[in-house]
């Protein structure tokens, strides 16, 4: 397996966003969690959509999720960009509705399958101070 990072573009962090990016260099998969009433926030925001607090904390969560659904691309619609790669929609398993966008790695692209187990690795990309969240197969299956 290569250890060369793979072409990608790379998110804007800012303030609001950073615990996401920036978790990976713990080994955390971090999101916006209210603090009043449990519900964990992704995309990051300033309010809770449930109980309409302000009272926000970032925290981080497993790792563990499962594969809602995926797609294979074999376009390389990117200059650099190595096909085939699987990009899928996964549910952490802390939160039905707490979902990410992301690439499944790690595997070859005709084992995915919707329902699989996965776990959060992250590709470093340093010198921009981002930690990408990828997932890849779980051996060991659900907690």
């Amino acid at each position: 397996m290569s250890t060369e990072v793979p072409f990608r573009i790379l998110p804007r962090v800012g303030k609001r966003n950073e615990h996401y990016w920036h978790g990976g260099r713990d080994g955390e998969l971090r999101f916006q969690r209210c603090a009043d009433c449990g519900y964990y926030l992704h995309p990051p925001t300033v309010l809770c959509p449930l109980c309409y607090s302000k009272n926000i904390v970032i925290e981080a969560v497993s790792g563990k999720a499962e594969i809602l659904t995926f797609t294979i691309n074999y376009q390389p619609w990117m200059p650099g960009l190595e096909v085939p790669f699987v990009l899928a929609v996964v549910r952490c398993l802390e939160q039905d509705d707490l979902r990410i966008t992301t690439n499944i790695v790690g595997c070859d692209p005709e084992e995915v399958k919707i329902g699989m187990p996965v776990k959060v690795i992250f590709e470093a990309h340093e010198d921009e101070e981002v930690w990408i969240p990828l997932f890849t197969p779980d051996e060991s299956g659900r907690p």
